[in-house]
C-alpha cells in the first residue's frame, strides 16, 4: 500500500472531553475529517451493509432505528437515532461495558462531506491505562479505512493485520497514539500521565513492548 501517512494524520481533527452521563462521569473522544465525497454518498457508505464491510467490519442485523447490529468479532448494540443524512447514533457494547457512539454528518462543499465521531464511555481501568488513544486510535484507523474506500469504493480492505505490521501501518499507529496524547494534554491531563497512556497505546496497536520513559 502507497500511503501518506502524514497527509491522513493530518486530516483527523481530535479532541478530548469529560462530562457526566446518568450522574457518572464520562470521557468522550471526538474526531472530525472531510471526505472527497457528497454527504449522500458518505451517509451510505457509513449505513449500507453491503458497503461498511469494505472499509472496516463484516456487520449483520437490522440496520434501521431501533435495530440491534453486530460487527464481527468486535462490538455490537442498538441503534437509536437514524435521520438520513445527517445523524446516526447508537450504543456500542462489548466486554459487558455499555459506551456510546454519534455521528454527525454535513456537506462541506459540491464533492466534499465533513464526519464527526463522538464515542462515550465510562471512566475505567482501560481508560486509566491508554487514555484516549485506545478508542481514538481504532477509529482513526476506520476512518482511514472510509477514506481509502472513497478511492477504490468497489474494492475491499486488504490485509487490515498486514497493514498494522507493515512500516506505514506502524507509523501511522505511533502517530495517532502521539496525536490522542497530545488531544489528552490540551484537554488538561497531566502531560506525563498523557504521553505514559499514548506510548502504552502505541505499544498495543505496533506489537511493540512500551519504552520505560
Amino acid at each position: 500500500m502507497n500511503l501518506d501517512v502524514e497527509e491522513h494524520l493530518g486530516a483527523m481533527e481530535r479532541s478530548v472531553s469529560a462530562g457526566e452521563r446518568d450522574g457518572q462521569p464520562v470521557r468522550a473522544v471526538t474526531l472530525t475529517r472531510t471526505f472527497a465525497t457528497t454527504v449522500e454518498d458518505l451517509w451510505d457508505a457509513v449505513t449500507n451493509g453491503e458497503r461498511i464491510p469494505r472499509w472496516f467490519l463484516p456487520i449483520s442485523g437490522e440496520l434501521a432505528l431501533g435495530g440491534r447490529y453486530q460487527f464481527e468479532g468486535n462490538a455490537g448494540g442498538v441503534i437509536t437515532a437514524c435521520e438520513r443524512p445527517s445523524h446516526l447514533a447508537a450504543t456500542w457494547e462489548f466486554g459487558g461495558d455499555v459506551s456510546w457512539v454519534e455521528v454527525g454528518l454535513s456537506g462541506d462543499g459540491p464533492a466534499s462531506a465533513r464526519l464527526t465521531l463522538t464515542h462515550t464511555m465510562h471512566l475505567s481501568d482501560q481508560w486509566d491505562t491508554y487514555g484516549p488513544g485506545a478508542t481514538g486510535v481504532g477509529w482513526e484507523g476506520g476512518l482511514l479505512g472510509l477514506a481509502l474506500h472513497f478511492g477504490s469504493p468497489d474494492e475491499a480492505i486488504s490485509d487490515p493485520t498486514g497493514f498494522a505490521l507493515s512500516e506505514e501501518g506502524q507509523a501511522f499507529y505511533r502517530g495517532a497514539s502521539e496525536a490522542w496524547g497530545q488531544a489528552a494534554i490540551a484537554a488538561g491531563t497531566d502531560p506525563e500521565t498523557a504521553r505514559a497512556a499514548a506510548r502504552q497505546t502505541a505499544a498495543f496497536y505496533t506489537g511493540e513492548a512500551a519504552p520505560e520513559s
